[in-house]
């Protein structure tokens, strides 16, 4: 039996601290500079040795035992670290239909995670929104309905003008909306995508590709609020104008969350141009793996291969934690501060550039080194430490207290 290759959460590389006197004062020194350390697995147990952290590895995965997918594009992403498992013309610009939606959502998501709309409020529908075609709520100009209504049209039934109705809650306008989207892209790092409506309807210079959808979706599915809705099969809500309301069954077009072991999610997509597409989520354990195809040839093959790039992620892979949030790891001495020390422990926030050191005062939650993660010497991923407390600064008879103790 083919044994699995280990997918690393978090490898502790950094924190460690040394502390040295200010020309031989006792007061030390208020900075710190990590030493770099990477985790081996010999024989399946963790062992330390010390390493300089490599280039970042290449993101680029060949296609795997010749394995083919029946698209024209195809990847598989570990969702934990990120890594690419698999690709298939995983950068190849390609319409990607409602799976544009991904991007949608996340910008959605995050907006009523960081309170900027809710969940509850209350949404007037658009001419614009109402005129959506394609997949859609059949909404009304002048109706209302939840924030949550629409994200669960737009999650569930693909709507089209549910996500237009979103995009002006929002931003006040599609345009402004879609200026976003292409932002927050240039801040993820995908270079291949361009987006020019909410909904993924054919229109030129809109084009994304399998890494960047996937990468979206890793992000997206960090959104633990919204996993009910992403796992329904289908829901009744009202839809049409006050006294003339009728019932409307959202029903899920992903049916990979009623016939895939571990489906957590995704957002599927279709147009004469793009083919059949998905994104397609998927968590069994600690191991969370993001499919992606583009451009099947019909809906049957889409939801196929996409389940066989998740059987050989599953197959082929599983997640070893190294360390858990809050775990203690290092400890930072911090001579001048009120704490004398802090400890470095692992924290979820993705995206923070490294500090080249550490200064007195240190606030709870600042980033104090990193973890690396390694597959022998190429780094594959990292994430940051970061502290565990406060440490302001100590006062001058702190300090004389402290020498006098070291000196008895």
């Amino acid at each position: 039996m083919k044994k699995k290759r280990k997918v690393w959460e978090k490898v502790l590389c950094t924190a460690a601290a040394v502390a040295v006197l200010a020309g031989g004062g006792f007061l030390g020194v208020e900075k710190f500079h990590p030493q770099k350390r990477s985790l081996q697995i010999i024989g399946g147990d963790a062992q330390q040795t010390s390493a300089k952290a490599g280039a970042e590895g290449s993101q680029k995965a060949s296609t795997e035992g010749g394995m083919k997918i029946d698209a024209k594009a195809a990847v598989l992403i570990d969702g934990n670290s990120g890594r690419v498992l698999f690709a298939q013309n995983a950068k190849k610009h390609l319409p990607p239909a409602s799976v544009t939606k991904v991007m949608t959502l996340l910008l959605l998501l995050d907006a009523c995670d960081k309170g900027k709309i809710a969940t509850n409020d209350k949404v007037t529908i658009s001419e614009n929104a109402a005129s959506m075609g394609g997949s859609q709520m059949y909404l009304e100009p002048g109706e209302q309905h939840t924030v949550e209504e629409l994200l669960k049209g737009v999650i569930m039934a693909s709507a089209n003008d549910g996500a237009v109705a979103l995009a002006e809650h929002l931003s006040g306008s599609v345009e402004e909306f879609v200026d976003d989207m292409n932002a927050k892209a240039a801040e993820m790092g995908l270079k291949n995508s361009h987006f020019v409506n909410t909904n993924g309807l054919p229109v030129a210079k809109h084009y994304s590709c399998a890494y960047d959808i996937g990468m979206i979706c890793r992000q997206l599915m960090t959104y633990e609020f919204a996993r009910d809705w992403f796992t329904a099969w289908q829901e009744d809500i009202k839809v049409g104008l006050p006294g003339k309301e009728k019932d409307f069954t959202l029903t899920n077009t992903n049916k990979m969350i009623r016939t895939y072991k571990g489906a957590i999610g995704g957002k599927t997509g279709f147009t004469q141009d793009a083919g059949y597409c998905l994104a397609e989520a998927a968590q069994r354990d600690s191991t969370r793996m993001i499919a992606v195809v583009l451009g099947c040839k019909d809906s049957k093959v889409r939801f196929a291969e996409t389940a066989r790039l998740l059987d050989h992620g599953f197959a082929s892979y599983e997640t070893v934690p190294v360390a858990k949030k809050g775990q203690k790891l290092r400890t930072i001495t911090l001579p001048k501060s009120d704490q004398q020390e802090v400890a470095a422990v692992p924290e979820e926030t993705k995206n923070i550039s490294l500090d080249k050191s550490v200064a007195c005062p240190v606030k709870k939650g600042e980033k104090v080194g990193m973890i690396h993660i390694y597959d022998g010497n190429k780094k594959i991923a990292s994430y940051p430490l970061v502290s565990d407390r406060d440490a302001e600064k100590a006062g001058f008879m702190t300090l004389y207290i402290r020498m006098i103790k070291n000196l008895v």
